[in-house]
């Protein structure tokens, strides 16, 4: 006769982010046995900064990491448009701002997300870094799993939370390319040591130049620093991976003026860029048998959302609810967690596409409109306006 389980299972979690850490956390505190892999040599840090709101605020709330990530909480700026010169053409205060994130949200670098999901984690799982997956093999019991240091073992949930470029969707579902719906744009960001001197910033205040097609941020963090973003339009993403980070920039906003010139400097001398596509994962299933996708490995609604980290957040901890529902039945377990969360996924993935031109204006009459509502932001209609059109989907977030 079998030994007594005295445990729901052995749990094989690919990806040490944001939605790999968070699955950790919730899956250790129902009492699986967790290891964590994770192909970076170590935790990362930085990373630009994130309005942290939704069903990932509510699920924060509930794994205990709340006050951490207060104690983290960058300021609320207000985001000043300027135009090429750093003329100042119009700005969103901080209220408007709260008004269309709507309910309760805080304002954190990435890196301090990921940091607190460290620090919470605890003893709740092992994690090996410098590790990848090389090798699944499922069948109606388990998964067997190869790593690339060799070592193997065998496991009852495979959850890959891998990111974009996700190994375990592509050894079980198929190549990304298959998945993967280009927005046609990049994305490039970095922390700098502190904000360049021609911005003028302080605390309060985060400035984005207001440009056709091209768009740059400049955000100061509580610590002095500043997170540097360029988002783009590229009708070439592949070249522009090729030539790499540095040479992208300088091609793309080479001509610009005012505090672009130095921002261009400054970012050539950090070692740790964020260069990738601005594209999204559209899967008709994120399961297969006893192999889990989560986070952007499994719908990536892309930075136009600005909902990804809540999104990995909420996921992680709704999955380990519906696992101790389901006990005993990891595959319906997936499908009735896929079924529930699906449709707020969804409905990100939309509001993505109708926020884009927000990001990055593709013409001069977007360009315009956005200056207006900007400029408009404080009056009642607009903020109204604003709780109408991304209020109904925070509200269902944090409803769920």
């Amino acid at each position: 006769m079998a030994e007594h389980q005295e445990v729901p299972g052995r749990a094989l979690i690919v990806g040490a982010g944001i939605a790999g850490l968070a699955a950790a956390l919730r899956l250790g505190r129902s009492g699986w046995d967790v290891l964590v892999v994770e192909k970076a040599p170590g935790p990362r840090g930085g990373g630009y900064v994130v309005n942290f709101s939704g069903v990932g605020y509510e699920a924060a709330g509930r794994l205990g990491i709340l006050p951490d990530l207060e104690r983290a909480e960058q300021p609320t700026p207000e985001l000043v448009y300027v135009d090429e010169s750093g003329r100042r053409v119009a700005a969103l205060p901080p209220e408007a701002h709260a008004a269309l994130v709507g309910g309760a949200s805080v304002t954190l670098l990435r890196g301090d997300l990921e940091a607190a999901l460290h620090r919470a984690l605890s003893d709740r799982a092992r994690l090996r870094f410098g590790t990848t997956v090389t090798r699944l093999d499922q069948d109606d019991d388990g998964v067997d799993v190869g790593f690339s240091d060799g070592t193997d073992g065998r496991f009852d949930l495979v959850v890959g939370a891998d990111g974009l470029h996700s190994q375990v969707r592509a050894a079980v579902f198929g190549p990304e390319e298959r998945f993967r719906a280009d927005l046609g744009h990049a994305v490039i960001s970095c922390l700098l040591p502190e904000p360049p001197r021609a911005a003028r910033l302080d605390a309060a205040q985060s400035v984005g130049v207001g440009l056709v097609g091209r768009g740059v941020g400049i955000t100061p963090t509580a610590d002095g620093r500043c997170a540097a973003f360029f988002a783009f339009r590229t009708d070439d993403v592949e070249r522009d991976l090729r030539e790499g980070p540095v040479p992208t920039l300088r091609r793309v906003y080479g001509d610009l003026g005012w505090v672009v010139p130095d921002l261009l400097t400054a970012v050539a001398k950090e070692d740790s860029i964020y260069f990738d596509r601005i594209c999204q994962i559209r899967m008709e299933r994120w399961h297969q048998g006893r192999v889990v996708l989560l986070g952007d490995s499994a719908w990536c609604v892309s930075l136009f959302a600005g909902s990804g980290s809540s999104l990995a957040v909420g996921g992680a901890e709704l999955l380990g609810d519906v696992l101790d529902r389901h006990h005993g039945d990891p595959s319906g377990a997936l499908a009735a967690w896929e079924a529930e969360f699906r449709p707020l996924v969804l409905s990100r993935q939309r509001e993505a596409l109708r926020a884009t031109a927000m990001f990055v204006a593709p013409n001069a009459t977007a360009l315009w409109l956005r200056t207006m509502a900007f400029r408009l932001s404080g009056s009642r209609p607009v903020r109204w306006a604003g709780r109408r059109f991304f209020g109904n989907n925070r509200r269902a977030a944090a409803s769920s």
